[in-house]
């Protein structure tokens, strides 16, 4: 049994999709941003950076934090949704760090600075909403003639989707970007992803906003 630790954000997102797309019985612990349960000690023991998402797979007893590690830890137990050939394996991987050190990074601070801090700063608000675009412009060339990003449906697709498809509240403009917004359309389309994007369920946006900014203050 998979117990996941989570919240409604982008990264926690991923892991409940993937878990989705797996047919993988997982259980859910909505961790409360506002009252700083990130931070309690029982937590901590779980994930030290205190940040979501993390799992403990209760068949072993193993927890992990880090959505990426996560995705790869279930991708080879389930061995779903990451190819076993090594040159389509790295591929794979290679797309996925793209999403944890490019988009999910340039795009948390593009929302920091542009919807959740007081000070507005044009300069860094322009500065991570023009990277976004330009990283949302690698990935729309790699996806011409594409169905998916490593050509079949993987863990790297679930990972830039959960992020990209958040462009709207990101002010991430993507006019022209065709090929992203047909890989779009394709991954809304998805049992799993639908269902995925409603664990946990969501709070209204004023309790999302407060979430967001509790976690830029701890």
């Amino acid at each position: 049994m998979i117990e996941l630790f989570t919240a409604a954000t982008p990264n926690g997102y991923k892991i409940s999709i993937a878990l989705e797309e797996m047919g993988v019985e997982y259980k859910v612990k909505k961790i409360d941003f506002n009252s700083g349960e990130q931070k309690e000690d029982w937590f901590l023991k779980i994930n030290p950076n205190g940040r979501i998402p993390a799992i403990i797979d209760h068949d072993n007893g193993l927890s992990i934090f880090e959505s990426g590690a996560i995705l790869l830890y279930l991708a080879d137990k389930y061995k779903k949704l990451i190819s076993e050939d090594p040159v389509q394996r790295i591929k794979c991987i290679e797309w996925l760090m793209f999403q944890m050190g490019g988009i999910g990074p340039m795009q948390g601070q593009a929302n920091v600075f542009g919807r959740y801090f007081e000070e507005k700063i044009p300069s860094a608000i322009s500065r991570y909403r023009n990277e976004c675009r330009r990283l949302y412009e690698v990935l729309d060339k790699h996806l011409d003639g594409r169905e998916w990003i490593c050509d079949e449906y993987s863990i790297a697709d679930i990972a830039n989707w959960s992020w990209v498809r958040i462009y709207k509240w990101s002010e991430v403009d993507i006019s022209g970007l065709n090929n992203l917004r047909d890989w779009m359309d394709r991954m809304k389309e998805r049992p799993a992803c639908i269902k995925g994007c409603q664990v946990p369920p969501r709070s209204d946006t004023s309790s999302q906003v407060k979430s967001a900014k509790s976690m830029i203050q701890k």
